[in-house]
Parts: C-alpha cells; structure tokens; sequence
C-alpha cells in the first residue's frame, strides 16, 4: 500500500532519519511548518504505516561486537513446518540483526552481530542443531564501508 506524501511529509521524514530526538520545534523550523501540524502529520505517518517505532542506533564495536557476519543458508526443506521452526529459530536469537529470503541459489542471507569467531560458531552450532540446513557459508566482514538506515525520500 503506498502513502501519498507531499513535500513537507517528506521533509519531516527526512529530519527523523537524520535524528528522530530533535524537538518538534526544531523539525518545525527546519521544514518551514508549525509545532502543531508537524505533529499532526507524524501522527497520520504513522498511523498510515510510513513511520515505526523510534530507536537509537548503537555502535556495536564499541559495545564489543566486532565480528559482522553474513550468513548464507542454502536448504533442502522448503515445507511450513520447516520454515517455521527456522523462523523461530532466527527470532529467538538476538545475534541476527537481519534476515533475508532470496531469490536464487541461496536461499537466506543473515546478517550477524557477535563478539569474534568463536562466538560466531556458538550461534552457528546452536542453529544447525535445532534446524536441518543443507549448506553454510559465513563471510566475515572486514570492513563496513557504509551503513545507513535512511531511505532516499
């Protein structure tokens, strides 16, 4: 379902991405509106759907997660049952920072945050054991070249 936005909705959005913490005040002056209907239409974003829950984002090397992982998971099971209890599996573990089904050879792709390799193969030895997996292949990130997680509105 899209959301039809005008230019000042996403003006807004764009001053939450940059820092959901500035005051209504300052995204009101920013974007050339008034407190009162900045929050109105943050509001309706996100009763629309367009805006989610506010979070900060941690550094995770300085916290001591200095091993990013990507997993790739191919399988041989395809049925619900499997796919639920793999599911399950990946919620249960706050390691998996994301996770992805793919078109193509692989079939997932996991994006893990641990604290070096040997706690990389805990998770890894504690997913296979409660979940049938044909093929792994973990590739430690070297370097984050970028990251981001606002949306080129």
């Amino acid at each position: 379902m899209s959301v039809r936005l005008d230019e000042i909705d996403k003006k807004i959005l764009r001053e939450l991405q940059v820092d959901a913490g500035q005051s209504l005040d300052v995204i009101a002056r920013k974007v050339g509106s008034s407190k009162t209907p900045v929050w109105n239409r943050i509001r309706k974003m996100r009763e629309a759907g367009v805006v989610g829950q506010n979070t900060m984002i941690l550094d995770a090397e300085s916290l001591g997660f200095e091993a990013c992982f990507f997993v790739l998971i191919r399988t041989s099971e395809h049925e619900a049952d499997w796919q639920g209890k793999f599911l399950k599996a990946l919620q249960e573990r706050p390691e998996v920072m994301e996770a992805h089904r793919l078109a193509g050879e692989i079939d997932y792709i996991l994006k893990v945050r641990v604290e070096n390799a040997r706690a990389y193969d805990v998770f890894y030895q504690a997913l296979i054991s409660e979940v049938r997996i044909f093929n792994v292949t973990a590739l430690l990130s070297m370097e984050e070249l970028k990251f981001s997680t606002e949306l080129p509105i």
